[in-house]
């Protein structure tokens, strides 16, 4: 049986080497039980407290932004679990700029583990998959609760606007990382597009300015994150009057911004000078 090659067999080779050291420190945690559980728990329990917000929030009004709390939800529980996922499997790599500077990145590139592997799987704690369980009830709860004539073109929309989320903001977070080859200490900046991008997608788009909309779908596309297919799913128009193909293009943006980022670490990778230290 012929294997991959080229690009295909490179991929296939970090996949299994990310495999291999995040199960090192799965089952380093795992010597600690009761204090691995513990922290997964506390994690879901601090991320949940943005669904708790938008609960609170619902208490003082029927609607925000013209959509009713099933739809909030939807929105809330689409990006929550994609950004989970992309923290969970890259969200390390925002480390970058600390090991430039500390030097301990040129110790990174003489292993034979691609240096975006490392940093990603760096300290890897079951403890992040807490992350997910909020998001997931969440969901469950808004998928039932929506008023939505459900197709199967709608059904298969959710886990892939899931995916395709997850995809652009795992791009986001290798992106802002490559910045860090050339300004390091823009971390606390790269950090208004993940953790700000995580936030700003939970809410119905209708409740930011129209300008705002269109940097947030043009520039930085987190419109494509679950925005513009939570349109097609919720049987609702665009406020900006985009085309319905919109409503499709998550899977494409996501893979011309994963493409983005991969160039991106490469060159700063060839760019990168040691500390000298």
């Amino acid at each position: 049986m012929i294997g991959p090659t080229g690009a295909g067999a490179v991929v296939v080779d970090a996949g299994r080497m990310y495999g291999l050291l995040v199960w090192t420190w799965i089952r380093a945690a795992a010597q600690y039980p009761v204090s691995m559980v513990l922290l997964a728990l506390a994690t879901a329990v601090v991320t949940g407290l943005d669904a708790a917000a938008i609960v609170l929030l619902f208490s003082q009004a029927p609607r925000i932004a013209g959509f009713g709390a099933p739809e909030v939800l939807f929105l809330y529980g689409t990006s929550a679990l994609s950004f989970g996922i992309s923290d969970i499997l890259l969200g390390s790599t925002e480390r970058l700029g600390y090991h430039v500077r500390r030097g301990t990145l040129d110790a990174m590139l003489v292993r034979p583990v691609s240096p975006l592997v490392q940093i990603a799987t760096e300290d890897f704690s079951p403890r992040r998959f807490g992350k997910l369980v909020p998001a997931v009830g969440v969901l469950t709860f808004a998928l039932v609760q929506v008023d939505v004539a459900w197709t199967p073109g709608r059904a298969a929309m959710v886990p892939l606007m899931v995916l395709s989320g997850a995809a652009i903001f795992g791009a986001l977070w290798v992106l802002t990382a490559a910045v860090q080859f050339v300004i390091v200490d823009v971390h606390g900046a790269s950090k208004s597009l993940t953790y700000g991008g995580g936030f700003l997608t939970q809410y119905p788009m209708t409740m930011f300015a129209r300008d705002f909309v269109r940097g947030v779908t043009f520039v930085v596309p987190l419109a494509f994150v679950n925005w513009q297919p939570a349109l097609y799913v919720l049987d609702r128009s665009d406020p900006l009057g985009l085309p319905g193909a919109a409503r499709f293009a998550s899977p494409l943006v996501a893979a011309a911004l994963c493409g983005a980022a991969g160039l991106a670490w490469r060159a700063g990778l060839r760019h990168y000078r040691s500390t000298g230290s």
